[in-house]
């Protein structure tokens, strides 16, 4: 990042060639659509080289993926916003765990890796997951989709992470 900031061409090309897959892949997941997930990670990377300066340090791959992630999000709630009028109003997964499980979780993510450990999760945990964390809905959409109470589904989700990144804790890159 320090040679992106000093707007070195290749070093930025290094970090596309190593980083565009897991944007894609996020953004396809999330948006449910090749083309504008195609669009959201061009945007992300455009992002990046205007703004380099963004990055303050850290994890990278988490980083990148809370971007992407967040993108998405924006990008669902301005369909939703126009085609019924309302954004919702709070944040998925806005449950503050220790370690930022949903940043290590999403950060260096392989989604083969992701995928199978999710399919190991019962349903009740793996549900509000996806639809939190791939699908943009808000806990409280969740809640009233599934007819289960807030803080339940805020439960599900913190435990469903905890599994997660316990079967992913031997397959993620340190």
């Amino acid at each position: 990042m320090l040679r992106v900031r000093e707007r070195d061409v290749g070093a930025f090309e290094s970090l596309y060639d190593a980083y565009h897959r897991l944007v894609y892949g996020i953004a396809v997941r999330m948006l449910a659509d090749s083309t504008s997930a195609e669009d959201l990670t061009q945007s992300v990377f455009m992002k990046l080289w205007s703004s380099p300066d963004s990055f303050h340090g850290g994890n990278f791959a988490a980083w990148i993926s809370r971007v992407t992630r967040n993108r998405a999000i924006d990008s669902i709630r301005s369909r939703a916003g126009r085609a019924e009028g309302e954004m919702p109003v709070d944040v998925p997964l806005d449950v503050p765990l220790e370690g930022a499980l949903d940043e290590v979780v999403s950060a260096q993510i392989d989604a083969e890796r992701v995928r199978a450990a999710l399919a190991l999760l019962p349903e009740d945990q793996r549900q509000p997951i996806e639809l939190g964390f791939f699908d943009g809905v808000t806990h409280e959409e969740i809640a009233r989709r599934t007819a289960i109470p807030l803080g339940t589904i805020k439960t599900r989700i913190r435990t469903g992470l905890r599994r997660l990144r316990t079967a992913l804790e031997g397959q993620v890159l340190r």
